[in-house]
């Protein structure tokens, strides 16, 4: 006969938190499972054992968490032990506490999330592990590093960090970003039968709103492109990798930025996204070359005069570049009266925008651009062949 009692042992020391911990009961042998729970005194009830509400006190909200909490871990020791009471073998208290230990470890979310990218990462995912390394970040962050296991998760959790994201200025497009990550690791591990579906995020904003305009006419793209900017290399050089993207049918910064030399072979480029993996090949123009043609060649292997020196923190040089072209684009945008807002992103934006208004399908606008999902472009056809999207590229460029 296994059974688990919930235990209150108080302080030493006059006046400071107890702690709340479990016993293990197998026969007439027992362990214990210690918690990160603390009370006063005043704040349990041995008898009942449960914790006793405080209304209107600073400890209202984090004693309401704890029983919660209580319950929930006892509901989990009480499954493992069913679970080894109908495998049929004798099992310990010792091998109920083994396999609770052995279950925290796995289904911990820091840890499970961590493996996870890992995992997306040696599988080439490299864009999808770094949005989900931002989001366990974000949540990191709200927890003070205080790992939570997924089963745990509840909807007063998910409130309370859509409330601290909002607290901290977070768009509600980025808060939704980061709880559609958490929702679908949660999922992940539902789908496992690990854990019961307790709906956790039906009261958390998830969708996507409308956000401002970032795509740019066509007559505005060929303004920033005539513009006389040689007193001002910085500005010069900043406008050179915009127009370069859009020549590029909107390539991302970070993907120009580790283009390589010998990805440019017989009059294309042929890379793999970083967000996706997916291979992309690209036509080379004139007009990309005569960019290319203004800087001198390279010293690193890679294409473009944006990683530049060798045996450094090629990562943190793309982010640098990425910072200061930025910063010079706003300039040219204020400076063009074209957009306050005008970054490498605009590039992407605005070439898929231009494409749709030459009357370009939108399933060759999805293949230029390498989008890998219907929600994205809301429609992807079979692949195209190269010279089809070529073809709509030159269109685009040769109306500059």
């Amino acid at each position: 006969m296994a059974s688990v009692k919930i235990q209150f042992r108080g302080s030493s020391v006059a006046g400071r938190e107890g702690t709340i911990f479990f016993r293990v009961i197998v026969g007439r042998k027992t362990r214990r499972i210690n918690t990160d729970y603390h009370l006063f005194p005043g704040e349990w009830n041995n008898e009942k054992a449960t914790v006793v509400s405080q209304s209107g006190t600073q400890r209202e909200e984090y004693l309401r968490m704890v029983k919660g909490a209580i319950h929930a871990e006892r509901s989990r020791i009480n499954k493992i032990i069913h679970n080894l009471d109908m495998g049929g073998a004798v099992f310990t208290a010792g091998d109920v506490v083994a396999e609770y230990n052995s279950y925290v470890n796995r289904y911990s979310l820091f840890q499970y999330m961590e493996v996870l990218i890992a995992k997306m990462k040696g599988n080439g995912k490299l864009g999808t592990a770094r949005t989900y390394h931002a989001a366990l970040r974000s949540f990191r962050k709200f927890r003070d590093g205080k790992d939570m296991l997924i089963d745990s998760i509840t909807t007063e959790t998910m409130e309370a960090y859509e409330a601290w994201l909002t607290r901290r200025g977070v768009t509600p497009n980025t808060i939704s970003f980061y709880i559609r990550i958490l929702r679908a690791v949660y999922n992940r591990v539902v789908e496992q039968d690990v854990i019961e579906d307790r709906r956790p995020f039906r009261h958390v904003y998830t969708g996507i709103d409308k956000t401002v305009k970032r795509a740019l006419p066509l007559r505005s793209i060929r303004k920033i492109k005539t513009m006389n900017l040689s007193e001002d290399p910085r500005l010069d050089y900043a406008r050179d990798m915009f127009m370069l993207s859009f020549y590029l049918r909107g390539m991302s910064f970070i993907d120009m930025a580790f283009l390589r030399k010998d990805d440019l072979k017989e009059g294309y480029v042929t890379y793999r996204r970083h967000k996706t993996g997916r291979r992309l090949t690209i036509a080379w123009t004139q007009e990309m070359q005569s960019i290319l043609d203004k800087y001198p060649e390279n010293n690193t292997d890679y294409l473009l005069p944006i990683i530049r020196n060798i045996g450094i923190n090629e990562l943190f040089a793309y982010r640098n570049a990425a910072y200061y072209i930025n910063r010079s684009l706003r300039r040219i945008g204020t400076k063009s009266k074209t957009s306050d807002r005008l970054t490498m992103y605009v590039a992407r934006h605005s070439w898929a925008s231009v494409a749709k208004s030459k009357g370009v399908p939108l399933s060759v606008i999805s293949e230029g651009m390498g989008h890998d999902s219907e929600s994205t472009t809301r429609i992807y056809l079979a692949s195209l062949e190269t010279s089809v999207v070529d073809r709509a590229n030159s269109l685009i460029i040769s109306s500059l």
